[in-house]
């Protein structure tokens, strides 16, 4: 069964995202809560609405309650980015059945639509298990392929995700975003070639990065300590352990 969801949002970038995130839905968009109203009051399959609390011309609270005049028993979870209690309090006085916080979490979001649709699996967005699983596919990948460039776009490509929605929910489940999970990797293999002897240019050679320069710098940026630092800080422990054996 496909579900058709009802997004009213005045932010086309925010919409766009959307789509493009729970692209297994069937969405249709409305800018502003008048054309939102028009799109109800004619026939349609509209299962669940998402409507934005803040909108020019009518706002999404007085939406909601024209919303539910004209279909009482419609789903409607609010988005907003203002994180007032009051805000959120007036919306659910107003039967609103659940609200997002923005920016969205894609993850928190899916779980949402898949309560207010009543959904036994989820149509149309992966599962979480099956999104984790893949973003441990994707980690995986960066590990092993640690001495190439590799973009977003290859590495959704590897796991049959979009790039954008790869980007969101790797930062979501991963904790960091991709771009920085990338650079850690790199880093973590830099500090074992350098306690390996290997130079600054011979590392950023084998790690592919543009330029000495630019592995330097992100080197830095993770340890706090620049390649050369951190080499002679290695130096320093070997001979103090040394000098403890003799001891001994």
């Amino acid at each position: 069964m496909s579900y058709n969801l009802l997004l009213v949002d005045d932010d086309a970038a925010f919409r766009f995202e959307f789509c493009d995130c729970f692209e297994g839905y069937d969405i249709t968009q409305a800018a502003d809560g008048e054309a939102a109203l028009s799109i109800l009051k004619k026939p349609n399959t509209i299962d669940l609405v998402l409507l934005d609390v803040e909108m020019p011309g009518i706002k999404g609270n007085e939406v909601l309650l024209e919303m539910k005049k004209i279909k009482p028993d419609i789903k409607i979870v609010m988005l907003t980015a203002n994180r007032s209690k009051d805000v959120v309090v007036e919306s659910l006085k107003n039967k609103a059945d659940e609200y997002i916080e923005k920016p969205m979490n894609v993850e928190e979001t899916r779980r949402i639509i898949v309560k207010m649709l009543g959904e036994k699996e989820s149509k149309g967005i992966p599962d979480t298990g099956n999104v984790k699983a893949k973003i441990d596919k994707v980690k995986n990948f960066l590990e092993r392929n640690f001495d190439k460039k590799v973009s977003l776009k290859e590495a959704s490509d590897y796991v049959g995700l979009s790039a954008k929605y790869l980007s969101r929910v790797f930062e979501d489940l991963a904790g960091t975003g991709f771009s920085d999970y990338k650079s850690a990797v790199k880093v973590k293999k830099a500090r074992e070639l350098l306690k390996q002897g290997f130079n600054v240019n011979q590392i950023s050679d084998k790690l592919a990065y543009a330029n000495a320069e630019s592995f330097i710098r992100t080197f830095k940026k993770i340890t706090g300590f620049t390649p050369a630092l951190f080499r002679d800080r290695q130096v320093g422990k070997k001979i103090i352990h040394s000098v403890k054996k003799k001891k001994k």
